[in-house]
């Protein structure tokens, strides 16, 4: 960030939907496309670049960014490539445009990403596919019968893919119950959370706080998850959904698989110009990246490094930061990473953080609801909670200090340190 002072702005997003809900008429590129078009739409001049990004992959094409830009009908001439690093994928699109304002010339760029849970594509298996080539490729009836011939019995499937880390074989919950064991986070702690953040959506909606955040695409205008008539007691009697027999993960407590697309802004000073004056935004003061070992520590415990290392680096401690926006994957994991955070011993030994940085205050957590309440399209999170703690950040005095932080699967996360 040494050439230009780097500001984030508040960008738009699909409302959040189930899978095979109110989206599932769009794959990843038609349903980025009319959120990149109602952003570009707010612009005076150009945007210079753009990054964009899913999880789940898709033989029809593998630049998504530049597919979803040329869907959109923007500007052809503008250069655009995908990211991906799970459910910090959008978050760190916008650390790469920040990368390309800092330093290449650029002045606005676009970043987000996109999630089709209701378009999650089969293949062959690779030993499978390898034949179907052979086959294809044979210039012969011989060659063609003895590539076929080849074929063995145990590769003649459908290969789907699992929501589930290649290298340990578990799911995400499964990984989040074992962390939630080892730092003993009760099963009424997780509910209780997972009400609250119920509670916070509902109002933020109701008061009207996500209507400029959310551009209406195909007659849905609001998120499907947030529920006013949930309780202590409904949430109670779920069972666990992972591990069934000291699992505390429930469909209750856990984000819900989610159809979605988000961007959010990138942009100098100069780029600031071209946007609504009345755009929420903030400098990116820093950010972080962090990777844990994911067979010695919890899968999801990367931004329990990468918090406090970044505010140390920033000479910060927790009561500086007057906002905290922490991606809910599930309320168990927002409860062991706070564990984490206020413990010296966790600090020192693990994060191999010395400074003194005090009690992160639970008070200031994400004041309009989280993952849970709001769904979680794995590539669109990091743009959603990005555009919505600069909304909420916008509100505050001068020199306010957000955390925006997420976890994501592989053991990896990504911080990001904001200041109005």
């Amino acid at each position: 960030m040494k050439n230009k002072t780097i500001f984030l702005a508040a960008g738009l997003r699909t409302p959040f939907t189930r899978v095979d809900g109110g989206l599932a008429g769009r794959d990843a590129i038609t349903m980025s496309a009319p959120v990149m078009q109602a952003m570009a739409a707010k612009v005076r001049g150009r945007i210079d670049v753009a990054a964009w990004g899913t999880v789940i992959p898709n033989l029809g094409w593998s630049n998504l960014a530049r597919e979803a830009w040329l869907e959109a009908k923007l500007d052809p001439t503008v250069p655009t490539f995908s990211v991906v690093m799970q459910c910090s994928t959008s978050m760190v699109a916008a650390f790469n445009v920040a990368g390309v304002v800092a330093h290449g010339g650029a002045e606005l760029g676009m970043a987000g990403g996109v999630e089709s849970m209701s378009h999650v594509q089969m293949g062959l298996t690779p030993r499978l596919s390898d034949s179907f080539r052979k086959i294809a490729r044979a210039r012969s009836w011989k060659a063609r019968s003895a590539a076929i011939g080849e074929v063995k019995p145990r590769d003649v499937r459908i290969q789907v893919q699992a929501i589930a880390n290649r290298a340990t074989g578990k799911s995400m919950g499964q990984h989040s119950d074992e962390t939630a064991y080892e730092w003993k986070i009760a099963r009424a702690d997780q509910d209780a959370l997972a009400l609250e953040g119920h509670r916070r959506a509902v109002a933020a909606q109701k008061r009207g706080f996500f209507d400029d955040l959310i551009v209406s695409v195909d007659g849905v205008s609001k998120d499907a998850f947030p529920r006013a008539e949930t309780s202590l007691e409904a949430l109670a009697k779920l069972p666990p959904a992972f591990d069934r027999e000291r699992g505390t993960a429930t469909a209750g407590n856990s984000s819900p698989l989610t159809d979605g697309a988000a961007g959010v802004w990138v942009a100098s000073e100069e780029g600031l110009a071209r946007l609504p004056a009345s755009t929420p935004r903030a400098r990116l003061v820093d950010y972080e990246l962090a990777a844990i070992d994911l067979y010695s520590e919890g899968l999801l415990m990367a931004p329990a490094y990468a918090i406090p290392r970044l505010l140390a680096r920033n000479g910060l401690r927790y009561d500086d930061i007057a906002l905290w926006e922490i991606h809910e994957a599930f309320s168990a994991q927002i409860l062991y990473q706070l564990a984490a955070l206020d413990s010296p011993a966790f600090l020192k030994e693990k994060a191999r953080v010395e400074a003194d940085l005090g009690k992160v205050p639970r008070d200031r957590l994400n004041p309009n609801g989280g993952s849970v309440a709001l769904g979680h399209p794995f590539g669109a999170t990091g743009a959603r909670i990005l555009s919505q703690a600069l909304k909420e950040l916008s509100k505050l005095p001068r020199g306010s200090k957000a955390i925006v932080s997420i976890c994501a699967d592989g053991g990896v996360g990504s911080v990001a340190l904001l200041e109005v």
